[in-house]
């Protein structure tokens, strides 16, 4: 199916590695031409920018002015058509709510909220003038699965899903903003030496492979979502083949979430 991308202009961020990667290497396979915005760079992102339109962009997305010089940089040789709001990260919390800081909180809410508000801010009067111009942000099922293992990162997502519902009808019809919530999915978040397994399994005496294996048993498929499946649903929904989609939410995660 001809998805209609090429010679569009997106912008990814948090796009080095795990998911960002993959939605940068997916459009890039379309045609697209892709700002990829992280903080560093990585071997692979480095092989992209080889081998495809794609520009690596080193910027510091938690600082107040880092994702307005990422979206100056998009926006140089004319418009944004996408924008994949993607970075974000996570620390379980074994120590209950109590033991999160302000600092703590400060940094959950500024990597996973604030740089989206941020980034968005700044892109769309660059898209408005775009015809078919789409907003595809990369929130989790935290934002309505709330967990006291990540409850800063559970509540910055459901502000994160928040925010785009409500630009989906401000921004309507020049503007669509959907949102994607993953379950787990196999990138270091998950599987890295200081993701999820690694730090809950540290903080428990637990083995990390045993935490992922018992994990990916709780969704009906067995295992955790890979990268390139969620990629490949944010091609559709920045394509004119989901034209009257927006202010939707796509879960994407083995049916782990068992309610309607």
């Amino acid at each position: 199916m001809d998805l209609h991308l090429k010679g569009r202009t997106a912008v990814v961020t948090g796009a080095s590695k795990g998911i960002g990667l993959a939605i940068t290497q997916a459009l890039a396979d379309e045609g697209v031409s892709v700002v990829a915005g992280a903080l560093q760079g990585s071997a692979d992102l480095e092989a992209l920018t080889q081998r495809a339109d794609v520009r690596s962009v080193a910027v510091d997305l938690t600082t107040t002015d880092g994702p307005a010089a990422l979206v100056a940089e998009a926006a140089s040789n004319g418009g944004i058509d996408i924008l994949v709001n993607n970075v974000g990260a996570v620390r379980p919390r074994l120590d209950g709510f109590l033991a999160v800081s302000d600092d703590d909180w400060d940094r959950t809410l500024t990597i996973n909220f604030l740089a989206a508000v941020r980034t968005m801010r700044a892109a769309i009067p660059a898209m408005k003038e775009r015809p078919g111009a789409s907003i595809v942000t990369i929130s989790s099922v935290n934002s309505f699965l709330p967990d006291p293992g990540v409850i800063d990162y559970s509540a910055a997502k459901a502000a994160l899903a928040n925010l785009c519902k409500s630009l989906s009808k401000e921004l309507a019809p020049d503007i669509r903003v959907n949102t994607i919530s993953p379950g787990p999915v196999r990138t270091d978040l998950w599987l890295g030496s200081g993701g999820v397994a690694a730090t809950v399994g540290a903080g428990t005496g637990s083995d990390p492979g045993e935490i992922v294996r018992k994990q990916e048993a709780e969704a009906p498929t067995g295992r955790f979502t890979l990268p390139s499946e969620v990629a490949d649903l944010v091609l559709v929904l920045a394509s004119d083949r989901s034209a009257n989609v927006t202010g939707s939410d796509f879960r994407i995660d083995g049916g782990l979430i068992s309610t309607l």
